[in-house]
């Protein structure tokens, strides 16, 4: 090796042991792209001695597909460089080589990339590399053998074609990027795929190279693991004789297995294929690898007697905007001394640019004008752009590390760009940058790298039809989908394949079915019939149903036992949150008029309604309105225990203070006759230790309840069997009806005591207010208890919450909405003379009165006599 100046060491070769090809295309500019990729699919070895310098080696047979990828490549830098938003200023050449579709001719190019072309003993390797990446090649063992070589310095190289899996391995090709899914998903995808179909007694064949061995591996370890079985498994290469071919084919004839899964590469697909053809050989499915699947030149009538009906995956094909038309303009006048543009064009048109010396052509001669818009062939065909994407994906990803490495950034509105142009830099820094790369191709696709500088997979799963003027086309029939977080199998009903051959006496039960034995035939003749509900077979011709366990029940296709359905009232649903809604609105509304009172506090209808009651009254009405939230949701140990303990005692409080109002307003009456004393017996101490009173019996009531027989959550399986009714059990119904019984019995005591006093004379008597109150109360939880009972599952609760929140809103409407409506509406009449009836009914009130005066009076006379 020859020693740079910046420690950069490049291997030189001096001509009597290696000669360099000289790039078939190439074009100057700042920035250079090596491209490799296999133009010709033969070449001619030349035999080795020890006294003679080797010979040029000899490529051969023009490969139209491998052209079209490098025309594409051409295209891709053309656009870059003609863009003015991506390495502006900044003008992209190339060099591409032919690898000759080996690795020996992979490594001459790899060093012609890397070197130069300098052929003269003595002379000094440059300190850097010619190129500043590489795109290429188009098979995997090249790809290695280019790799073994530019890795050592760090020199990336991106392929559009290399999908074995052992080019991940980043510790021996830490350089190596592609554009390509590796073959890791492939396998495992036509494993999953030969599963799919039931085809568990397999054949296998595959290119004997990196490529088709690690392919292959890994799909038989897949396959493995699916319970599919490999009857044989053979391995052709393009080296090996015609005669291995025709063995191969003769295996395949004398196995069982009828579907044949091919991971070949083209060539050794065309070997395969002609022989097969040969040996006549049909009635066999074939399942293939990307590489042929969706081959032009395969479908074509004279193959599709034995490849239609083909399965396989194949990369996702996209459009390249003007590509064609570029294609269309590629003539050899472009470069008339370039030998591959005539090479091209003769193997196109059937001509030739040479003419005899007799005069006499084998074949007519080009003029050049012919026009390749009168051509269909695999150059012109752009309708199934996949690898080409891949090429133009490559392109577009170094054109986008070097604009990132060269600090290109935009100035002003009208985004004039400039780069920061470094003449020298390290491969290294290509290689960070690649590994950044992320952007959005035109089409919207998104490319970047992983850490093993693989894409993202994604793969269409394609199918060989016939059409119906007699072609054989490639129909999508599904995806499959790869990321680090999920993985999806897509397979579309409308698949057309071919009909495996079947014998049997009754077709297999499928799950969800039990086998019958017919009385009279044999126990291969049975017929199906479906498990009932509550039982279930998993497995094809099962012999019987099994049960399911008590919280599972069977799904429609009685196949499988899934988990209950538990049933509660949730936040989620609408009833849920509509009941949820109207205990907040209630709440909220609770303490809006809460803040109504303590604003007008002062005020004479407030203190006249016993002002401490009332907030009492508005802070127990507040819990009731929310203690309805714990009977919502899934129950627990505590919200069972909770939901009717809080519910008993929050209504106690509440009817206590309305108790107390009522007899407020009755003492308040009494007090107002002549030598009446009985408010100092009725006083603030003796109201709060009533409602205290009051409230202590029911808790003591649920304390005694909690100890002895406490509510629990209970899973009602009885009710409905296909579901099961998650629901709070009583623990002990004579405490629950107890606690029922006290609210009951105070809510009773308060509408009598109201209803006694609903007459008397007052401008705003609060008695009669009570009395609508305590009725709508009382008319709720007596039509609550029916509705109770008879209420299933998640409704006995809703009915419960109803009852909760309908008695609220009945004390709190009927109770405090008049005074507020007087409070903020009607200001003039919340004055103490009105409420004493000294307005406009001053009369009247005097008249009652005088009556009240004549009857202490003569109450008094009859004591004195």
């Amino acid at each position: 090796p020859c020693s740079a100046a910046n420690g950069l060491n490049v291997y030189c070769f001096p001509y009597t042991i290696s000669t360099y090809e000289f790039p078939l295309l190439s074009k100057e500019g700042d920035i250079i792209i090596g491209g490799a990729f296999s133009i010709h699919t033969q070449i001619a070895k030349p035999l080795l001695s020890f006294t003679d310098p080797p010979q040029r080696l000899i490529c051969s047979r023009i490969h139209l597909r491998e052209f079209r990828f490098v025309q594409t490549m051409i295209f891709a830098i053309e656009q870059i460089n003609n863009s003015t938003s991506l390495l502006p200023n900044i003008s992209i050449g190339y060099k591409i080589f032919d690898s000759c579709s080996t690795t020996v001719s992979s490594a001459r190019a790899v060093m012609a990339l890397m070197n130069g072309q300098e052929r003269t003993l003595g002379k000094n390797c440059s300190s850097k590399s010619s190129v500043h990446a590489i795109i290429g090649t188009s098979d995997s063992s090249s790809t290695i053998a280019m790799l073994q070589t530019s890795g050592v310095f760090q020199i990336p190289v991106i392929s559009h074609f290399a999908t074995c899996a052992c080019l991940s391995n980043r510790r021996e090709y830490s350089s190596f990027f592609r554009t390509i899914p590796s073959d890791y998903h492939q396998s495992r995808a036509l494993a999953k795929l030969v599963k799919h179909f039931g085809w568990t007694w397999v054949g296998t064949v595959r290119s004997d190279n990196d490529y088709g061995n690690n392919g292959m591996a890994t799909f038989i370890k897949a396959a493995g693991q699916e319970g599919v079985c490999i009857e044989y498994s053979e391995a052709i290469s393009r080296t090996y004789p015609q005669s291995q071919a025709a063995r191969v084919v003769r295996v395949i004839r004398n196995g069982s297995a009828r579907v044949l899964v091919a991971f070949l590469a083209q060539v050794e697909m065309d070997m395969l294929l002609e022989e097969a053809m040969k040996q006549n050989l049909t009635g066999v499915q074939w399942v293939g690898s990307e590489s042929w699947i969706t081959a032009g030149h395969l479908a074509t009538k004279r193959h599709s007697g034995i490849l239609i009906g083909s399965l396989g995956f194949t990369i996702r094909k996209s459009k390249i905007p003007g590509l064609r038309e570029f294609l269309l303009q590629v003539n050899p006048s472009q470069t008339p001394q370039n030998s591959l543009l005539r090479e091209f064009w003769e193997t196109t048109f059937g001509c030739s640019f040479q003419s005899s010396l007799d005069g006499q052509s084998q074949s007519r001669q080009c003029s050049g004008s012919e026009r390749l818009d009168d051509v269909d062939n695999t150059f012109t065909d752009v309708s199934e752009l996949r690898i080409s994407n891949n090429v133009y994906k490559a392109v577009y990803a170094v054109a986008h590390a070097m604009h990132n490495m060269l600090k290109c950034s935009h100035h002003g509105e009208k985004q004039n760009q400039s780069c920061i142009w470094r003449d020298k830099f390290e491969p290294v820094q290509v290689l960070k940058n690649l590994q950044r790369v992320n952007f959005t191709l035109h089409s919207g696709e998104r490319v970047y790298f992983d850490d093993y500088g693989d894409p993202a997979a994604m793969y269409d799963l394609m199918n060989w039809q016939r059409s119906p003027t007699g072609e054989t086309v490639f129909v999508t029939v599904g995806m499959r989908v790869y990321t680090l977080l999920f993985i999806i199998l897509l397979y579309m009903l409308s698949v057309v394949i071919l009909q495996r051959p079947q014998s049997v006496c009754s077709e297999s039960c499928i799950p969800g079915f039990r086998q019958a034995v017919i009385k009279g035939k044999p126990v291969c003749c049975f017929s199906c019939i479906a498990c009932a509900a509550g039982e279930i077979s998993n497995t094809s011709d099962s012999s019987e149903c099994s049960r399911c366990s008590l919280e599972y029940w069977s799904n429609e296709d009685r196949s499988l036992c899934v988990a209950k359905v538990v049933e509660f009232l949730s936040f989620e649903e609408t009833m849920g949150t509509l009941l949820t809604a109207l205990s907040l609105f209630g709440a909220s509304l609770t303490l809006v008029v809460s803040i109504v009172f303590f604003r007008f506090r002062d005020t004479p209808l407030i203190r006249a309604s016993n002002s401490e009651l009332s907030f009492l009254l508005l802070f127990s009405l507040t819990l009731c309105f929310l203690c309805s939230l714990t009977f919502i949701g899934r129950p627990s140990d505590w919200s069972c225990m909770l939901r009717h303990t809080a519910f008993g005692i929050t209504f106690v409080l509440c009817i206590s203070c309305v108790l107390g109002k009522t007899i407020v307003v009755l003492m308040a009456f009494r007090a107002t006759l002549p030598g009446s004393n009985v408010m100092k017996w009725f006083g603030p101490a003796q109201r709060r230790l009533s409602v205290l009173a009051f409230t202590l019996i029911q808790v003591v009531i649920c304390i005694l309840w909690l100890t002895v027989n406490p509510p629990f959550p209970f899973k009602n399986m009885e009710h409905y069997k296909e579901k099961i009714i998650l629901e709070c059990a009583l623990g002990s119904p004579i405490w629950f009806w107890a606690v029922l019984g006290y609210i009951g019995l105070l809510a009773m005591l308060c509408f009598i005591l109201a209803f006694l006093a609903r007459k008397l004379p007052d401008n705003f008597n609060e008695a009669k207010f009570i009395t609508f109150s305590m009725l709508i109360f009382c008319a709720v939880w007596i039509t609550f208890i029916p509705a109770y009972v008879s209420s299933p599952g998640k409704f006995t609760v809703a009915v419960e919450i109803f009852a909760i929140l309908a008695s609220s809103y009945g004390l709190l409407f009927c109770i405090f909405v008049p005074k507020c409506f007087i409070i903020v509406l009607k200001p003039e009449l919340n004055t103490k003379k009105h409420l004493m009836g000294k307005t406009h009914s001053s009369s009247q009130t005097s008249d009652v009165t005088n009556k009240i005066k004549n009857k202490q009076k003569k109450k008094n006379n009859y004591h004195k006599q």
